[in-house]
């Protein structure tokens, strides 16, 4: 900076104070987390950044801890903090067509943080733009999926906004970071930071050394939902066009509350447990562990349903549509306009997907007993499957057997012939 003499001092005195309070801002997705208390000390004390937290909850959080979650925000320096309910609306915009969908990534995980990731990062952008940020900060590591999907989402909606990445960047372990805030004397429970939690609506994903390695389980005091019923317990669950509306009955405004109050339910039976390995963005393999009561539970409620309301070309097409849906979704590409496409034929495949499903739950596991719609295409009055027919004759079926495996036929006789077989 060039200083231009001036016989008045005061002129002098009051560019450097301009400069001075020129601090850039900086928003920072903050979950209270190790990875994102290490952000705002480095990039406050560090840095010298003026730190504006938000943190977006997505079903993850009670008030209490939002409440605690704020104060640790502000004992650890932000100039401001914001807490963003997006429970609703990430139903509305995400999980509602996963539930369509069926979609379970490898067949086995509901996307649980991934779909999270995707609400959070735009409701981070939008309040950047609020603020008028220099800068945009999350705590991905480098070597996840995460990092791909706020940096990408971030480049869409904030064009030109600097986006810092202090634990990627650093290459810093877990072990390194604690360091660094016990040095810094933050107070928070580092025993268990020691495992990656990220807890949301459709979902918990677990992260720790168990999960780094190819072979070993979580301990059971890992899981964030501890077995605490035994026995069976019947749940029955109605869906209106696709979506969950009442559990035994009891009627919800929205469908977020009635997954919430089936994850009480089927939580505490240790349901929906298990170890994701998957690609991952950026081409490594991951394994990651994850508790999903009432998403497995829904999600194979809702199939089972579909199954009995849904033609075979309906259940063919949009399964396929479905598992390109879930792997882009899983890819961070919710913003792609085929996404809107695809939802658009999801939500017209809903219109006949209502009913009741019984399901069992158990200790670890559960069982869908069966269904009952009026739309159920599984009718005794057009037969039973195995035992009576109503629609057609023994000589019908001898001619459609005869038509439907003709062009098979021709290819056969056409092959021996010219083989030169008799």
């Amino acid at each position: 900076m060039e200083v231009v003499a001036n016989p008045n001092p005061y002129f002098i005195t009051f560019f450097i104070f301009e400069n001075y309070n020129m601090t850039k801002k900086v928003v920072l997705g903050f979950s209270g987390g190790l990875d994102t208390s290490y952000c705002v000390k480095y990039l406050t004390e560090e840095q010298g950044y003026e730190v504006h937290s938000i943190i977006v909850n997505t079903g993850g959080f009670t008030k209490e801890e939002l409440k605690q979650i704020e104060a640790h925000a502000y004992a650890l320096g932000v100039k401001s903090h914001k807490a963003v309910n997006a429970v609703k609306n990430y139903y509305d915009s995400i999980i509602k067509y996963l539930v369509f969908g069926n979609v379970l990534k490898n067949n086995t995980y509901p996307l649980s943080v991934s779909a999270e990731r995707l609400s959070q990062a735009l409701h981070i952008a939008e309040h950047a733009q609020e603020l008028n940020a220099d800068a945009v900060a999350h705590g991905s590591t480098g070597a996840g999926n995460d990092q791909v999907r706020f940096d990408m989402i971030f480049h869409i909606m904030i064009p030109g906004v600097e986006i810092i990445t202090p634990i990627r960047d650093l290459k810093l372990s877990r072990e390194e970071e604690i360091a660094y805030l016990k040095e810094k004397k933050v107070d928070m429970n580092f025993d268990k930071a020691m495992y990656s939690i990220n807890k949301g609506l459709w979902g918990t994903s677990v992260g720790g050394k168990e999960t780094l390695s190819s072979k070993g389980m979580l301990p059971e005091e890992a899981w964030p939902t501890q077995v605490t019923r035994s026995g069976s317990e019947e749940v029955k669950l109605h869906f209106e066009e696709g979506e969950l509306k009442k559990v035994n009955d009891k009627k919800f405004e929205h469908p977020s509350e009635a997954i919430q109050y089936l994850q009480t339910l089927a939580g505490p039976y240790g349901i929906g447990r298990d170890i994701h390995v998957g690609d991952t963005i950026i081409g490594i393999k991951g394994r990651v562990g994850f508790e999903a009561a009432a998403p497995m539970v829904i999600l194979k409620a809702h199939h089972a349903l579909e199954k009995h309301v849904l033609t075979k070309w309906q259940l063919q097409w949009k399964d396929q549509l479905a598992q390109f849906y879930g792997n882009w979704l899983h890819e961070g590409q919710i913003l792609d306009p085929v996404m809107r496409d695809i939802e658009a034929y999801l939500e017209t495949s809903q219109r006949n997907v209502t009913g009741d499903v019984f399901v069992q739950l158990l200790p670890y596991r559960f069982q869908v007993i069966g269904i009952e719609s009026r739309f159920d295409l599984m009718n005794s009055k057009f037969g039973k499957y195995g035992e009576l027919n109503t629609g057609f004759t023994g000589d019908d079926v001898r001619g459609f057997s005869k038509i439907f495996g003709n062009q098979t036929a021709i290819y056969h006789l056409v092959k021996t012939d010219a083989n030169g077989k008799v």
